[in-house]
């Protein structure tokens, strides 16, 4: 793949001495879209059919979050929640963002909540979508997923567990990731973000309950109950704890609701941003 035309290089800015790769469609109220964690991700495969509808209504800014897709690695190979979230604030000060909404797919819904609960001031109001960031007990996909070892089947067998419509997962999106994962470093990298068991690595990246149960923004929790990564539990019981969470689950949905129920989900996500508070 030419770089010069790859589609997931968008514009960059510097934040807190990292170059941070974005995308950005749009005008209005700025929401921010935080991508999930797989091997090879990046905003654009994750957030490239959510971008152009939202975009009717607001500025939507996609960025490739540290070590990830097409941002910079951390100094010295360090990553943590709290890394995350001070890269993210450094993102929004560099944009002249005091406070946009989010919406965090898996890994970037457990950003969202720990960057909320940190920094409750810089969010008018965010969506969940097949989130992490509460702790649960794993299923064995979890495991495979952060195991994954390069090559050409072991990410088309890793991509086809996202959905639940096996029919939707094509060889250019399993083209895309698998190149995106064999990029010098990449693989490397993603190691050192997410050691340990399964178990270990979600633990990691949750909040706790009772921060979340004091979060005060408006919430909307999206979650597809075939999920097999993160069940559809979770997202009842961040509903239950959200004082003003709403909750929609997609049947015959995986893990992925933007690109598996794409019209539904940007329609309602669309329509929970443009209402009033």
């Amino acid at each position: 793949m030419n770089l010069d035309t790859n589609p997931e290089i968008g514009k960059s800015i510097t934040a807190d001495g990292y170059k941070v790769n974005y995308h950005e469609m749009g005008s209005g109220e700025p929401v921010i879209l935080i991508h999930g964690s797989g091997a090879g991700v990046t905003a654009w495969v994750n957030w490239n059919r959510t971008l152009p509808a939202l975009a009717q209504t607001h500025r939507v800014i996609a960025l490739d979050m540290l070590g990830f897709g097409h941002s910079d690695h951390a100094r010295g190979d360090v990553y943590s929640n709290e890394i995350w979230v001070e890269y993210l604030k450094s993102f929004l000060d560099g944009l002249g963002l005091e406070r946009p909404s989010f919406v965090g797919n898996s890994f970037g819904g457990a950003m969202t909540l720990a960057f909320t609960t940190r920094y409750p001031e810089r969010v008018k109001n965010f969506v969940l979508m097949g989130a992490a960031g509460l702790d649960y007990a794993v299923g064995p996909e979890i495991n495979k997923g952060f195991k994954y070892e390069p090559s050409l089947e072991n990410m088309r067998i890793l991509l086809s567990k996202f959905y639940y419509d096996k029919s939707l997962l094509t060889d250019d999106l399993v083209e895309l990731r698998y190149r995106a994962s064999m990029r010098p470093g990449v693989h490397e990298t993603f190691r050192k973000m997410f050691p340990g068991t399964g178990q270990q690595i979600i633990t990691n990246m949750s909040t706790p309950a009772e921060k979340i149960a004091k979060i005060p923004h408006k919430v909307l929790v999206v979650h597809g109950r075939e999920d097999v990564f993160v069940p559809f539990s979770n997202a009842i019981r961040m509903y239950e704890l959200i004082p003003r969470s709403q909750l929609h689950l997609f049947g015959q949905c995986g893990h992925w609701a933007q690109l598996e129920q794409r019209e539904r989900f940007n329609a309602l996500i669309s329509q929970f941003f443009n209402e009033k508070d």
